[in-house]
């Protein structure tokens, strides 16, 4: 039996970690990839006894010599790379179109379209090669990638891109066996501060409903353990209650 390895970006906190922790758990070797060696680390720690399973990796993904050595660093200890989760975002403060600053706007989208092309790519190059060849990609969408919130535009156009980015590698990875689906996720409850009050389409602040990270880790894993020949293409994870159908 091939033992299966991953790569997580964005897994020093939150939904990364979450769904990093799922997978090792499940018997997956995993690649810990972000920007602070130290929650890496803590990460890693929250394993357990399978923590000699977690790889820390400190990369910032809008780099390309940083990507390229993350996953080199994956294949040296792992062997191969069975799956992607590309979950790392840099947000913004929601502020009006017009007083967005160009700083901002460019950082939002590194960190979200190119960051997540940028592992994409290096993640293709893998699987086309290893044998037995493919694996799959898992993108971190949002309901922004469909519908955006009031002042979001640089999140909102960077999730759009997300999508696009979904499409073109399922569909470029067909031939390879790579497969490519999308996961939306709708409000995580906060785990040290209260769930904010946002603005609604209609100009009122309203405080969402949120959901247990613990469900957003359950759909990954799903997802990743499906046979190479099956794709979950998007799928949306949100709280029942949250504005999202009709947001506006």
């Amino acid at each position: 039996m091939i033992e299966k390895v991953a790569v997580v970006t964005g897994a020093g906190s939150g939904v990364g970690r979450a769904c990093a922790l799922a997978l090792i758990d499940r018997g997956w070797s995993v690649g810990l990839a972000g920007r602070r060696k130290v929650n890496l680390e803590e990460t890693a720690a929250l394993a357990g006894a399978r923590s000699r399973f977690a790889l820390p990796v400190p990369t910032d993904i809008t780099d390309p010599n940083a990507v390229d050595r993350l996953f080199a660093a994956v294949v040296e200890r792992f062997g191969r790379l069975d799956l992607l989760f590309n979950n790392a975002a840099d947000t913004m403060a929601y502020v009006p179109t017009e007083d967005v600053e160009l700083g901002d706007w460019r950082r939002v989208l590194d960190s979200i379209a190119t960051g997540g092309f940028l592992c994409a790519r290096a993640a293709f190059r893998i699987m086309k090669e290893q044998q037995p060849r493919g694996g799959r990609i898992i993108n971190n969408g949002a309901p922004s990638a469909h519908v955006p919130r009031p002042d979001s535009i640089a999140f909102t156009a960077a999730k759009h891109a997300v999508t696009g980015l979904t499409r073109s590698l399922a569909l470029d990875g067909r031939p390879h066996d790579i497969a490519c689906g999308q996961i939306d996720i709708g409000n995580v409850t906060p785990i040290d501060r209260p769930q904010p009050a946002v603005r609604q389409a209609d100009g009122s602040l309203r405080v969402e409903p949120t959901m247990d990270v613990a469900h957003v880790a359950d759909m990954v894993v799903a997802m990743a353990a499906l046979p190479i020949g099956v794709n979950v293409q998007s799928v949306t994870v949100i709280p029942s209650a949250m504005p999202y159908v009709g947001r506006g």
